[in-house]
C-alpha cells in the first residue's frame, strides 16, 4: 500500500471536526500532538474514526486546561494519563507521554515524561508511532515509520521479542495490521511471533477474539490466516484454525465479493469452524449469546429456498448460511429482500370456525408453512389457503 510523502499532514475530513481547533489551543502551541492511528490512516489516504493526542503536560494539568477552556474532561484512564476530552461534540484521547517502568506481558506501569521519543519507543509497530502537531499537522517521525508505510511493511519498534514479551497481544496486532496494512512480513517480527506464540496462553479469550474478529474483516484476512496457520501460530489457543478452515474462509470471502455483500467478522469467524467445535470455540471465546447463536445459525444445511430461509431464519442468518454454502446468488437475492408479514392472524382461523387454542396454532403453522411454499402471496390466496386448512382440521374434528 503506497504512501506518498510528506513533511506535513495532508488534509483530511476529520481535521475539520469541531472543536478540535480549541482543543490545540487549551493544550498550547508545541504541547500536544496528533498520534497513531489517525496519523497513519492520513498518509494512507484512509477515513479516520478515532482521533489520539499526545501531550507533555501531566494528567492534571490536561483536566486543569480543558476545564478553563470550557472542554468537557472525563478522567477516564487517568491513572494511566488518559483523559476524554469533549469538545464541542468531538471526542479525543488525550494521553500524557509515557514511558514503561515494569510490565508482565498482559500490564504496564508507566512513568509520565516530556520525551517525545521516549513515548514513541513504547509504542508497538513505527507505523503507530508517527505524530503530528496540533497547530500546523507537522509530521514527526522516530522509528522510519513513514518508509514502512511505503513498503508496506510492519515492523517492531526495537527487538521485536522484547515488544512481544512486555504485551503479549502484540503477536496478534502484528498479524492484524500486517492483514490491513501489510504487503510482506517482516521476517525479524514474523520469527519473534513464532518463538513466543505459546504467550497467546497467558491473554484473556475475550483479548484474542476481539483482535481476530478485527482480523477476519482486513484486507487480507485469508493470506495472513494462512501464513499464521503455517507457522503454529494458533496453535496454542485455537488449534481449530487450521489449513482447511482458512480453505472455507476463502471460499466465503469470494462468495461475499460474488454477491457483492460486506465482510462480516461473526460470518467469517463461523466459516473457520464446523458444527462439531463452534459451540466450545465461541464459549471459549467468551462471545456473546447473541453471536453464538448467529454462528450455530449460519453452519446449519441451506436446504431451501432461499426467500424461504430468509423468511424463517432472519435476513442475516440466511444470508451468512448461503454464502457459507456457497450461494452467492441465493444471498444477494436475500440480502435485497423485504421480509413480507403473513396476511392472516389465529383470530380469522376462529372466525372460520376453529376452536381456541393448539388446534388455532397448529392451523396457523400449516398455513404459514403453504404460504411460504408458494412464494408469499397476496392477503386474498392466503385466505383461500385458510379456508382449505380449516375446512380439512374440522373434517378431521367431525371424523375424530
Amino acid at each position: 500500500m503506497a504512501v506518498t510523502t510528506f513533511t506535513t499532514l495532508p488534509p483530511a475530513e476529520w481535521m475539520q471536526r469541531p472543536g478540535l481547533d480549541r482543543l490545540a489551543a487549551a493544550l498550547g502551541e508545541g504541547a500536544a500532538r496528533y498520534v497513531g492511528g489517525a496519523v497513519r490512516d492520513t498518509l494512507l489516504g484512509l477515513p479516520v474514526a478515532d482521533i489520539d493526542v499526545a501531550t507533555i503536560h501531566p494528567p492534571e494539568e490536561v483536566v486543569r486546561r480543558l476545564q478553563a477552556a470550557g472542554i468537557k474532561a472525563i478522567p477516564t484512564g487517568i491513572a494511566h494519563g488518559t483523559i476524554t476530552a469533549v469538545s464541542d461534540g468531538t471526542v479525543v484521547e488525550v494521553t500524557t507521554l509515557r514511558h514503561d517502568v515494569t510490565t508482565d506481558g498482559r500490564h504496564a506501569e508507566v512513568a509520565f515524561t516530556d520525551d517525545w521519543q521516549a513515548d514513541a519507543a513504547r509504542r508497538d509497530f513505527t507505523m503507530n508511532a508517527l505524530y503530528a502537531d496540533m497547530s500546523d499537522y507537522r509530521l514527526h517521525d522516530y522509528f522510519s515509520g513513514i518508509a514502512d508505510l511505503h513498503a508496506g511493511r510492519v515492523r517492531f519498534i526495537g527487538d521485536p521479542l522484547r515488544r512481544i514479551a512486555e504485551d503479549h497481544l502484540r503477536i496478534l496486532r502484528f498479524f492484524r495490521f500486517l492483514a490491513r496494512f501489510g504487503d510482506v512480513p517482516d521476517a525479524e517480527a514474523l520469527a519473534a511471533c513464532v518463538v513466543r506464540a505459546n504467550d497467546l496462553m497467558a491473554l484473556s479469550r475475550e483479548r484474542i477474539a476481539d483482535e481476530l474478529l478485527k482480523l477476519l474483516v482486513a484486507r487480507d484476512a485469508v493470506g495472513v490466516l494462512r501464513l499464521m496457520v503455517d507457522h503454529g501460530i494458533w496453535q496454542p489457543v485455537l488449534p481449530e484454525v487450521d489449513a482447511a478452515a482458512v480453505d472455507r474462509l476463502a471460499a466465503l470471502v469470494a462468495a461475499e465479493a460474488a454477491a457483492g455483500i460486506a465482510p462480516d467478522p461473526i460470518r467469517r469467524l463461523a466459516s473457520l469452524l464446523d458444527i462439531d467445535n463452534a459451540e466450545g470455540v465461541t464459549a471459549r471465546l467468551k462471545l456473546s449469546n447473541v453471536q453464538r447463536k448467529r454462528v450455530a445459525v449460519a453452519l446449519g444445511d441451506a436446504n431451501d429456498h432461499p426467500l424461504a430461509m430468509g423468511y424463517r431464519l432472519g435476513i442475516e442468518g440466511a444470508v451468512d448460511r448461503l454464502l457459507r454454502t456457497d450461494d452467492p446468488n441465493g444471498a444477494a437475492m436475500v440480502a435485497g429482500w423485504a421480509r413480507p408479514t403473513l396476511p392472516l392472524s389465529g383470530g380469522a382461523l376462529v372466525e372460520r370456525g376453529l376452536a381456541r387454542g393448539p388446534d388455532v396454532a397448529r392451523a396457523l403453522r400449516q398455513v404459514e408453512d403453504r404460504w411460504i411454499a408458494e412464494g408469499f402471496p397476496d392477503a386474498a390466496r392466503t385466505a383461500a389457503i385458510a379456508d382449505e386448512v380449516v375446512a380439512q382440521a374440522l373434517r378431521a374434528t367431525s371424523n375424530a
